[in-house]
């Protein structure tokens, strides 16, 4: 990501932390669907981990789980929290890689549509799985948006209360997963945000 995404979740880490779920319903229904894909002895890599909570509920299920993020504050804020042993909090953008590759997973939620340059980290996640291995992802589909809700992101881009985001459609998001060189297994949304697409894929070839 950019030093203008660092500074803007820098800046809002500790609001993001402590503003309740939205809808703790939906996120509940998607632990349970990504825990029904991992294994008890599984390497998990987690990118745009954000203040820790997937890390925290699920981290406990499978054998380590890696959890990064680019923004200082917000793997500050994770380290905190109590969480399962075999979880790790770092600091480290999408794309890096890590010498404790290959994953039997990479979880990428709400973080495909805020890097730059959303293929070039696909490549480098799919390198860094394992034969089969899954990517686990729930993107923002902004372009799936009508008109008229799309409007107000450059207002809310100008006064700071929104990163700069990838305006995507799913068809566009399911293409480019598919031309990385993965195998889409299973697509949903959960609660009413239909155009956050969960997506299941398998490494191919």
């Amino acid at each position: 990501m950019s030093d203008v995404q660092l500074q803007f979740w820098d800046k809002v880490a500790e609001r993001y932390a402590a503003r309740p779920l939205k809808d703790p319903g939906a996120f509940e229904e998607m632990l349970v669907e990504v825990g029904g894909w991992l294994q008890p002895g599984d390497k998990v890599l987690e990118i745009g981990c954000g203040t820790g909570s997937t890390a925290v509920r699920l981290g406990g299920g499978v054998g380590q789980w890696l959890a990064t993020d680019l923004s200082p504050e917000m793997v500050r804020i994770a380290q905190a929290k109590e969480a399962p042993e075999g979880v790790r909090f770092v600091e480290a953008p999408a794309d890096a890689l890590h010498d404790a590759a290959p994953f039997d997973a990479i979880c990428a939620f709400h973080i495909l549509h805020l890097v730059p340059d959303a293929q070039k980290t696909l490549a480098v996640l799919r390198e860094q799985l394992a034969p089969g291995g899954l990517l686990i992802s729930k993107t923002w589909c902004l372009r799936d948006f009508n008109p008229l809700m799309r409007m107000i992101f450059p207002i809310l881009r100008k006064r700071g209360l929104m990163p700069p985001i990838n305006q995507l459609r799913y068809r566009d998001l399911r293409a480019m997963i598919e031309g990385a060189g993965f195998k889409i297994e299973g697509e949903r949304h959960f609660g009413k945000h239909r155009h956050s697409r969960f997506v299941i894929a398998r490494k191919a070839g």
